[in-house]
């Protein structure tokens, strides 16, 4: 946590609480990339410390990282650390274990250098220094420079937690020490070549790099398939679909998810509710455009057909949906923003069920969501955009 500077007491005189300004200890912002993730370990005799109520205990600061915490939480629970998960071979941790601090006030840290990259941020800690230089911050749309021209900043956290005062103007040799070591990490960890795209490595074709469903057009499942993430899953992003999917409607009226993709903040979904076909498309959660028909389906086998007409000439562009029940059309509508590079990083593909967050929020999720007939089988097609 930031350091709070004790303010001067001023006087106040406004008779109604919604004329008042909070004190400055309210005000005190963190300057521009400080560290503002806290983790708080709990631990009922205060680090092996005792005291009465109000009581001085005496409470240790360490540097740790997130990657800390798998390590901790084994050694903590006295399991080992698994060498192989289903047949396939693990990586070793390369996270500290924690649990030295829980006894001792007085340890010396254990994770002393840690690196960092992310979009062409760059970081790197050792020994109580610290050396960063930000690329793009997370809402800026455009790196502030090329990575080989980025400016470093130096913080020695030991003194100045906050990273107030930078220091590599006054100690240059000291922070190309700690970018000699990051490249050395850097190299070590596979964080090299450094790519700072953002969006486009979202989509293994603009990236460029290897993708399971790569040349497919076509991917048939079938009910109890389920978690699946978007690179096991046919991108059908940006281009055209059908979906066919072979149904068994049970006696009454039908509900529930036949096939999504996506949760609450982006997806579709192809369900039925209250007996009745339909297709929503949800844009980040801003926009729902939903396709449906009028009547309920009868009982029995069935074949639901949905068509998507991708507008193209881009990215993110709309289109028209058409909904068909046994090759007749029930429904037609437009659809006038679509996902270009991602629906979620967690939210999955399901069939018969919606997983985690709703798409649609009438049919919900997890069980409520649960088609109540049988799902045998289910296409999903897709045709690029010629142009």
């Amino acid at each position: 946590m930031l350091p709070i500077i004790e303010p001067s007491r001023p006087v106040y005189t406004e008779l109604d609480v919604r004329d008042r300004v909070p004190p400055p200890r309210f005000e005190l912002e963190a300057p521009e990339g400080a560290p503002n993730v806290v983790v708080v370990l709990v631990d009922d005799l205060g680090f092996a410390g005792t005291g009465a109520f109000g009581g001085p205990i005496d409470t240790p600061t360490f540097d740790h990282h997130v990657i800390d915490v798998a390590p901790t939480i084994l050694e903590a629970a006295g399991l080992p650390e698994p060498k192989v998960v289903n047949t396939t071979p693990q990586r070793p941790m390369d996270g500290v274990s924690m649990v030295y601090t829980f006894d001792d006030a007085t340890a010396k840290d254990r994770h002393v250098t840690q690196y960092f990259e992310m979009f062409g941020n760059r970081a790197m800690y050792h020994d109580g220094w610290f050396a960063r230089t930000i690329h793009r911050a997370p809402w800026e749309t455009e790196p502030r420079r090329p990575l080989a021209e980025d400016v470093w900043e130096l913080y020695d956290t030991r003194s100045d937690f906050s990273l107030v005062n930078d220091l590599a103007s006054k100690m240059p040799d000291k922070l190309a020490e700690l970018q000699a070591l990051f490249m050395k990490e850097a190299e070590a960890n596979h964080v090299l070549p450094i790519d700072d795209r953002v969006l486009e490595r979202v989509n293994a074709a603009l990236a460029g790099r290897p993708d399971l469903m790569a040349g497919r057009t076509s991917l048939t499942l079938a009910e109890g398939m389920t978690g699946m993430s978007e690179n096991v899953f046919l991108n059908v992003k940006n281009k055209s679909k059908t979906i066919t999917a072979e149904l068994e409607v049970p006696e009454g009226a039908a509900n529930g998810a036949i096939l999504v993709q996506g949760g609450r903040f982006g997806g579709w979904a192809l369900y039925v509710k209250d007996g009745v076909p339909a297709y929503d498309y949800n844009f980040l959660g801003l926009q729902r455009y939903t396709i449906s028909a009028k009547k309920p389906l009868a009982p029995g086998k069935c074949t639901i057909r949905f068509e998507f007409a991708y507008d193209g000439g881009g990215l993110g562009k709309g289109g028209t949906g058409t909904l068909f029940v046994n090759d007749e059309k029930v429904a037609e509508g437009r659809i006038d923003r679509t996902q270009p590079m991602v629906f979620s990083a967690d939210e999955t593909a399901d069939v018969g069920i919606d997983l985690a967050t709703p798409v649609v929020e009438t049919i919900g999720s997890e069980a409520a969501s649960r088609f109540s007939g049988r799902i045998p089988k289910v296409t999903v097609a897709t045709e690029e955009d010629p142009r």
